[in-house]
């Protein structure tokens, strides 16, 4: 392990070759690391994180507790990573992305910047969503006790500043266009857009 200064690592940590760690980086106990990972500056990574080979964590990152990052997973600058979320692998998050609690991620999705995946949102293989992409969960805005999420299904994409109203079920293969607010589920194989979104034409694959 090559760790810079003023790191505050726990000593029961596990990792594996190569493992970088630059400066004012916080690990704490339970913390399992996998061969050729770089940790940047600041980084925070709480108690029970399990993170996979070659995994990046840029500046300002923060892993919370018991979660999963995938091997070959990027997570940007100052993205925020909540409790319990199980990550895939070879994921990509550029920067100032929020992943909350209980989130289930698969294989091969990314996220531009700003992007905010409510609790619980099920995001499955191949998703891409672009810059300022929001899952939200509120159906009734001052009822934040009654909550409520979709899934974004295999393949489907997302253009930026798309939003996902509460509950909606995104199917595979379909495309939002940007600047979309979807309220009401999408079938597979077809493209939406608008403000709210709606059935634009069915995608040829």
């Amino acid at each position: 392990m090559m760790a810079g200064e003023y790191c505050d690592i726990a000593d029961d940590l596990i990792c594996g070759k190569d493992f970088k760690c630059s400066s004012f980086v916080r690990i704490e106990k339970d913390v399992v690391i996998g061969d050729n990972v770089t940790i940047e500056s600041f980084v925070v990574v709480r108690s029970g994180a399990r993170i996979g080979d070659n995994v990046a964590l840029e500046e300002h990152a923060v892993i919370y507790s018991d979660s999963t990052i995938g091997s070959g997973t990027k997570i940007g600058i100052y993205t925020k990573v909540g409790k319990k979320v199980v990550m895939g692998e070879n994921c990509r998050f550029t920067a100032f992305c929020e992943i909350r609690d209980n989130c289930k991620l698969g294989n091969n999705v990314s996220m531009g910047s700003r992007g905010t995946l409510s609790a619980n949102t099920v995001v499955e293989d191949d998703v891409i969503m672009k810059y300022a992409f929001v899952v939200t969960d509120v159906p009734v805005v001052g009822q934040e006790e009654i909550k409520s999420v979709g899934t974004l299904k295999k393949g489907s994409r997302f253009g930026a500043n798309v939003t996902i109203m509460p509950g909606v079920t995104v199917g595979e293969n379909s495309e939002i266009g940007a600047c979309s607010q979807v309220r009401y589920d999408v079938p597979i194989n077809e493209v939406w857009y608008g403000n709210p979104a709606k059935f634009f034409k069915k995608r040829e694959l």
